[in-house]
C-alpha cells in the first residue's frame, strides 16, 4: 500500500541473493553552491556521520552534486535548465526525492521508514534534490518518487542542506536503533 506522500511508482521487490545485503546509494543534488563557512562545515559534519554509519544499515552516500543557479531571464526557463542538470546527474533507474515547500511533511521516523522501504525494494540509487530560488520544474514533480518538505517555512538552500544531511544521519540511527534519536 503506497503512503499518501508517495507518488504512484512501481518498485520491484526483488529478493537479494542469500548472504547478500541490500545497499542503496544516496546522492544530494543542490542548485547553489555552499561557500566555505559554518554552513558548509555543519552540512559536511552530518554527511560524514551518515557516510560512516550508513553502510551498517545498507545506506551509502554516493555524492553531492552542486550546480550554479541558471542565469536565464525567466523562472520557468531557469527551472527547466536546472532540471536538465539534475537529469544528467541521475543514475539510470534512480529514485528521485524532491524537497519542495509544497511537498508532504513527515516526521523523522517516517523518513527513515521511507529510506528503508526504498532500500528494501531493491532500488540501488536515490537522488535527493534541493531546488533553487524559483523551485523545481513541474516535469520533475511529475516523475518524482516522493516530494517532501522540511516544514511550512521557506528555507535558504544552505540551511536545507544542513537539515537534510542531519535527517539522513538521524534516519540511519533510527534504522539501527542507535539512541541519537530520542522520540
Amino acid at each position: 500500500m503506497a503512503a499518501e506522500w508517495l507518488l504512484p511508482i512501481e518498485i520491484r521487490f526483488d529478493r537479494a541473493p542469500v548472504g547478500t545485503k541490500r545497499v542503496m546509494r544516496i546522492g544530494l543534488f543542490a542548485v547553489g553552491r555552499l561557500k566555505a563557512g559554518p554552513e558548509k562545515e555543519l552540512a559536511g559534519r552530518y554527511l560524514d556521520r551518515f557516510a560512516k554509519a550508513g553502510p551498517a544499515v545498507g545506506l551509502e552516500l554516493s555524492r553531492v552534486v552542486e550546480i550554479n543557479e541558471s542565469r536565464a531571464a525567466n523562472a520557468e526557463t531557469r527551472k527547466r535548465e536546472e532540471a536538465a542538470q539534475l537529469d544528467k546527474a541521475l543514475a539510470d533507474g534512480s529514485l528521485l526525492l524532491l524537497l519542495d515547500e509544497r511537498g508532504k511533511a513527515i516526521d523523522s521516523e517516517a523518513f527513515a521508514t521511507l529510506l528503508g522501504t526504498f532500500r528494501d525494494g531493491g532500488k540501488r540509487d536515490l537522488m535527493i534534490a534541493i531546488g533553487g530560488a524559483d523551485g523545481l520544474d513541474p516535469d520533475l514533480h511529475a516523475r518524482a518518487d516522493a516530494v517532501l518538505n522540511l516544514g511550512k517555512m521557506t528555507w535558504p538552500h544552505q540551511l536545507v542542506r544542513i537539515l537534510i544531511a542531519e535527517q539522513l544521519y538521524r534516519a540511519v540511527t533510527i534504522l539501527s536503533g542507535h539512541p541519537y534519536h530520542r522520540a
